[in-house]
């Protein structure tokens, strides 16, 4: 859909390994090949000037895992051996670039392809340098950082050297037990220029830090959390009880995944950052706190990358009579992830073809927990969320 045809954009992913990178890749060289279609690209049907087109990307990125991309996506089990074969055979022949990881932030997830550095500047040397091969070899125009790594445990939010650019800055040099792996791509990527999305739930480009950095050098970046499943479908029915006004008694919540993703959120830590996500869409829709809204992640191996997301929502309507309504969302977690992350890093690019930098607002439909520029409380509901981007894009 790419009204300047030529233009090439790389894409770096922080966890290039997972599942939902491999699928994305995987989709797109498909699509090259001619053996996919657009099903499942929310902007596929609107032709925006500048935007770059799904032909015209380039992938490349980092990850724990040293595994060809071809070994891992038969470990996650998304793609089937005839989409490899089928246009997706460049899997096979790409490695991730080593990783910077951390224990202290993600317990359950390791590997031996780390980028070996004395400090945290050496590390962002590490991942400016990667970020500038990738331009000179591939010999795209532009390059684009999404973070699609395991999810880190939450920081402390109140720490000083998360709090402005200036402190940041000497946190580097301390090698500030405060800065996450998450935080030292964004810090990277924004530094020298190039757009950042964080579709996880960790803390990254949304420290003030990084947003006040990101302003100051005009460059954009957007997150977190992508909204893919269980928490899409929340955005959609919560509006539409509030305009019936049913009232929202209690919604229960409970998920099980067996990716990587899941195994990740095993850990305590990791799951709070989840949930802390998860657990903010429902007030802020319907204008008043729903006191049993509970939300359950668990690990369940056997499922892999089919995760079944169920609610059950209990209401009160006219004449204070209760009512239920029950959903149950067996859903391919990467299929529906990847082609949003295509997505936003279609429209970051073009932000900042645009000049447009620091938070990008219009992104939130994609996100959990929406970046938002002034302070004020996130836009969740799913349609006004829609206009909003398709505003941005000048699509009516």
């Amino acid at each position: 859909m790419s009204m300047q045809p030529g233009r090439r954009v790389g894409v770096a992913f922080v966890g290039m390994g997972g599942a939902v990178a491999t699928t994305a890749i995987a989709g797109i060289e498909m699509i090259k090949s001619g053996s996919n279609r657009l099903d499942g690209l929310p902007l596929a049907g609107h032709a925006v000037a500048g935007m770059v087109g799904y032909k015209d990307l380039v992938f490349g990125g980092w990850d724990l895992n040293g595994d060809d991309l071809g070994a891992a996506a038969a470990g996650h089990g998304v793609l089937t051996k005839q989409d490899i074969e089928n246009g997706a055979q460049v899997l096979n022949g790409m490695k991730p670039w080593p990783a910077v990881g951390s224990a202290k932030f993600c317990k359950n997830i390791d590997g031996g392809n780390r980028i070996v550095a004395k400090d945290h500047r050496e590390a962002v040397d590490c991942i400016a340098d990667d970020l500038k091969r990738f331009r000179e070899e591939s010999g795209v125009d532009d390059v684009v950082v999404v973070n699609l790594a395991s999810t880190e445990r939450w920081p402390d939010l109140d720490d000083p050297t998360l709090n402005s650019a200036a402190a940041f800055e000497r946190g580097l040099d301390a090698s500030d037990e405060a800065i996450s792996p998450a935080m030292l791509y964004a810090y990277a990527a924004i530094k020298n220029g190039i757009p950042y999305a964080n579709f996880t739930p960790s803390v990254a480009a949304d420290v003030p830090a990084l947003v006040d950095l990101a302003r100051q050098m005009n460059v954009p970046v957007a997150g977190k959390d992508g909204k893919t499943g269980q928490t899409m479908m929340k955005t959609v029915l919560a509006p539409a009880l509030k305009s019936r006004a049913l009232h929202v008694d209690g919604w229960f919540s409970t998920n099980i995944l067996g990716n990587r993703d899941g195994l990740a959120l095993n850990d305590k830590d990791s799951l709070q950052s989840k949930l802390n996500t998860k657990g903010t869409v429902l007030d802020s829709i319907l204008g008043y706190p729903v006191e049993d809204h509970l939300v359950h992640i668990h690990y369940y191996r056997p499922r892999g990358d089919d995760k079944e997301a169920w609610d059950n929502i209990d209401v009160t309507g006219f004449l204070g009579q209760r009512m239920q309504i029950k959903v149950n969302f067996l859903c391919k977690d990467s299929i529906l992830a990847a082609p949003l992350v295509i997505e936003i890093a279609r429209v970051l690019d073009l932000a900042r073809k645009r000049g447009d930098g620091g938070v990008q607002e219009q992104l939130s439909l994609f996100f959990k927990a929406p970046m938002v520029r002034n302070g004020h409380s996130p836009e969740h509901a799913f349609g006004v969320q829609e206009r909003m981007l398709l505003d941005w894009l000048g699509v009516h």
